[in-house]
């Protein structure tokens, strides 16, 4: 019994950890009256985050919310694992505790409208908040490395996942919605000369003020659009090569350190690079960007390419597959041959309901299977004004799942439950190489014993 408890919620500690963690957590620490909980090697738990923690799952309204033994436990895991890091020299590097603590602290303006919002909402210097959450991100990072090293060798086969499905109840089997399988070829909306004339113009100006005297950082904190780095003077910190876009790296990559480029396109917009660095295959790079006014972006011509190249499919003188990969500007999904992705499952069938973007809900809904539609105006993830078709490639009824048409899905389970079977035996073995304290108070957790997580202190 203790095993299929631990089975149940081990695999998603590390991601409740995530999602807890953060500044909301180091407020309610600050309110409580501490003592330590338990102790793991040199890692210790106190009340305060088991605590700020369980308040936080109760505000959330999420349904089966973790109670505070269940907390604990995944606290004990990911000590655990922080521990057993330690011993085996796994270590993340300094540059991507940076990286994801940049993303976090960009997150939270986003959330909160700017950072002099944030400063007064939790009372202290943005210097003095991110210090505050490098410590539990580092620990966050590190568990993840961590699962990561213990499930990576974890692979399955057809026959375990058949093996797998037989096991299911058939009155267990989960009745799947109507799913449909869709592509799309994009093209983006260009600035016309005028306007990239007027960009170009403006960085232009930006870099003979900077010749003249004034700060980069300065006027990338005032200008660039660039909304992560612009914070940080435009700072992109160290890249590999290969990971920025070509003109980017291209132009980066001619300069000396502290030399400035003219002013290069890319599909971002315009930027102005200025080359701080080059340390072995990495490049220390900063810029200032500029984007085009995407609501001002004339859409004529990405629909009459989209109109000929839809023509040219309708009377099939090329798949559609081989347009997407040869004219769309979607990256995402040019490899797959335009077809669109259930993140969640990974998978190319898509839940036809309510959780579909409501703007190809309903053009997929006026459409028959292996229609192509008229060009629609589309806006990307990221915001730009874009022209799309449509294919409707297929359309499967809602029915019980079953291997053939689910195999993928049901894959996917199998797989996260053999995953989860690792790190449960890891853990059991772990655990006997580790010093684990736990105080009186959450003894009735029995968070190591053979006792489910049910058990709690004051019945909570």
């Amino acid at each position: 019994m203790r095993n299929m408890k631990l089975k149940s919620f081990l695999l998603g500690v590390l991601g409740l950890l995530i999602s807890f963690a953060g500044f909301s957590q180091e407020e309610a620490k600050s309110s409580l009256l501490d003592k330590i909980i338990a102790k793991v090697d040199n890692h210790y738990i106190l009340k305060s985050e088991i605590e700020a923690q369980y308040q936080q799952s109760l505000a959330s309204g999420q349904a089966n919310a973790p109670n505070r033994c269940q907390i604990l436990e995944g606290l004990v895991v990911n000590k655990l694992m922080l521990a057993k890091a330690e011993i085996d020299s796994v270590i993340v590097d300094d540059k991507r505790i940076e990286m994801e603590l940049n993303s976090r602290m960009d997150q939270m303006e986003q959330q909160y409208g700017s950072a002099k919002n944030i400063v007064e909402a939790f009372g202290k210097p943005i210097a003095t908040l991110k210090e505050d959450l490098r410590s539990s991100l580092k620990e966050q990072l590190t568990g993840r490395k961590m699962q990561d090293k213990i499930t990576d060798a974890v692979t399955i086969t057809p026959k375990e996942v058949a093996e797998f499905f037989k096991k299911i109840p058939t009155d267990s089997l989960p009745y799947l919605p109507a799913e449909v399988e869709v592509g799309h070829i994009v093209r983006l909306a260009q600035p016309n000369k005028n306007q990239k004339d007027e960009l170009i113009g403006r960085l232009l100006d930006y870099r003979r003020r900077i010749e003249k005297g004034e700060n980069f950082e300065d006027l990338a904190k005032l200008y660039s659009e660039d909304l992560g780095s612009g914070k940080r003077g435009g700072d992109l910190g160290f890249s590999k090569r290969g990971a920025m876009v070509a003109p980017f790296e291209a132009a980066a990559l001619k300069l000396k350190p502290s030399m400035m480029s003219d002013v290069v396109e890319s599909e971002f917009g315009f930027h102005l690079i200025q080359l701080l660095e080059i340390r072995g295959q990495e490049y220390h790079a900063r810029h200032i960007l500029l984007r085009p006014d995407y609501q001002k972006l004339d859409l004529t011509e990405p629909t009459k390419y989209l109109d000929s190249i839809r023509i040219l499919i309708q009377r099939d003188s090329v798949k559609f597959d081989r347009a997407a990969r040869d004219f769309s500007q979607d990256k995402a999904t040019q490899d797959a041959g335009g077809l669109l992705m259930d993140q969640a499952t990974r998978s190319y069938r898509i839940p036809f309901d309510g959780t579909m973007e409501p703007g190809l809900y309903f053009s997929i809904d006026s459409m028959k299977v292996g229609t192509i539609s008229t060009p629609i105006p589309y806006r990307t993830e990221d915001g730009r004004s874009a022209v799309r078709i449509l294919y409707f490639k297929a359309k499967h009824p809602p029915h019980f799942a079953n291997l053939k048409d689910d195999y993928q899905k049901i894959g996917n389970i199998a797989l996260s439950r053999k995953k989860n079977d690792a790190i449960e035996n890891w853990f059991l073995k772990a655990k006997e190489d580790v010093f684990i304290f736990i105080d009186d108070e959450y003894k009735s957790c029995n968070t190591l014993g053979t006792q489910g997580p049910e058990a709690s202190p004051s019945g909570q």
